[in-house]
C-alpha cells in the first residue's frame, strides 16, 4: 500500500503590523526625547532623600562650582537671548548678530561685564562674545557672574550682576522657576550668599538640586 504524502504548506507571517508598531515607537521616542547639551561646567550635586523632582523645562539653572563661580543656563535659547538684550541694555553693551549667535549657541553663560583684570584668565562679556567658539570654550570655566552688590556714594546698593541676570530672565519669562545646582563640596557660605542675593530681590522660591539617596544608604 502506497504512503500518503502530506502536502507541505509554507508558513507565512505578515510582518506589516509589527513594522507599523516599530515605526510608531521610534516616532514616539524621537518626539519625546530630551537632548542634553554638553555644558562646560558640570557639577556633582550633594545627595539627599528628597523625592521632589526639579522640572525639566521652564527653569533657570544657577550653577555654582566648588570655588563659588556662578554660571546660568536655560533650555529656551530664544528667551536666553532676549534676557541678554535686557541685561546688555542696563550696562550699555551694544550687541551685534555675531555676539547674539555666540550666546545662543553656548549651553551656559557666566561672564562678568567688567571683571578684575588682575585675576588671570578673566575677560569681559563683550570680549568673550566676540571670541571664536574654541577660544570661548577654553576660557569659560575660569569666569563667573559677580554676586557682589555695588554700594553707591549715598550708601544705597545697586543690584549685582547676578541679580540683574535673574531680573532680566524674569522679565522675559515671569513663570520661570529657579534652581540652584551646586557641587557637593561647595562651602555653605557660598550657597548662603546666592540665597541671600535671591532673597534681597524677593525671589524666595527656588529648588536646591541634589542627587537622590536611598534612606538606608550610608
Amino acid at each position: 500500500m502506497g504512503k500518503v504524502k502530506i502536502k507541505k504548506q509554507d508558513v507565512w507571517i505578515d510582518m506589516t503590523p509589527m513594522s507599523d508598531v516599530m515605526v510608531l515607537l521610534l516616532t514616539f521616542f524621537m518626539m519625546t526625547a530630551t537632548f542634553v547639551s554638553n555644558e562646560p561646567v558640570k557639577v556633582v550635586a550633594p545627595q539627599s532623600i528628597s523625592e521632589i523632582k526639579v522640572p525639566e523645562t521652564g527653569v533657570l539653572n544657577i550653577v555654582v562650582d566648588s570655588i563659588g563661580n556662578v554660571f546660568m543656563s536655560m533650555e529656551n535659547r530664544n528667551e536666553a537671548v532676549q534676557a541678554l538684550r535686557n541685561f546688555s541694555d542696563r550696562y550699555g553693551i551694544t550687541l551685534n548678530s555675531k555676539m547674539e549667535n555666540a550666546f545662543k549657541n553656548d549651553p551656559q553663560w557666566g561672564v562678568a561685564v567688567n571683571p578684575d583684570r588682575n585675576i588671570a584668565g578673566k575677560v569681559s562679556l563683550e570680549d568673550y562674545l566676540n571670541m571664536a567658539d574654541d577660544k570661548r570654550n577654553e576660557v569659560f570655566v575660569a569666569q563667573g557672574i559677580p554676586t557682589d552688590s555695588v554700594v553707591n556714594a549715598d550708601g544705597t546698593k545697586t543690584m549685582s550682576e547676578f541679580q540683574t541676570w535673574v531680573k532680566s530672565v524674569r522679565e522675559v519669562n515671569k513663570e520661570i522657576k529657579l534652581a540652584i545646582d551646586a557641587r557637593f563640596d561647595t562651602s555653605y557660605p557660598i550657597i548662603k550668599k546666592i540665597m541671600s542675593e535671591l532673597q534681597d530681590m524677593s525671589e524666595n522660591r527656588y529648588f536646591l538640586k541634589t542627587q537622590y539617596k536611598q534612606g538606608g544608604d550610608d
